[in-house]
């Protein structure tokens, strides 16, 4: 994190799941707490986190492919060509999204939200 964040604009969000909140990963992010800035947000508010947004398209991208990718580096490489199918700027829209996902999580205090 500090190489690629040397600028000290790392912000960690915490979903409270509970494979996020088991005992090695509570201990690990008490180690490293001076090195990130932690957002904490209710539980099972998953939408928060843009990677969940990724991981949609990749999947349905793969679910396209015919046939299926019959092995696991078959899998890979689907993964690999379909995330160098993202359309120029998705990943900076979904960045820039983070603003309303914030305001609609803490108008919504608990649960799912929309934005």
């Amino acid at each position: 994190m500090s190489i690629v964040h040397s600028d000290g604009s790392v912000q960690f969000q915490q979903d409270n799941e509970t494979p996020h909140a088991s005992r090695v990963a509570t201990k690990w992010l008490q180690e490293h707490s001076y090195d990130l800035r932690h957002f904490y947000r209710p539980s099972k508010s998953s939408e928060m986190n843009i990677i969940e947004d990724i991981w949609d398209f990749l999947l349905h991208a793969v679910e396209k492919r015919s046939p299926p990718p019959p092995t696991p580096m078959d899998l890979l490489t689907a993964l690999q060509d379909s995330w160098c199918e993202f359309l120029p700027g998705y990943l900076q829209t979904l960045f820039e999204s983070m603003p309303r996902r914030f305001v609609s999580l803490l108008r919504a205090r608990v649960g799912l939200t929309r934005y």
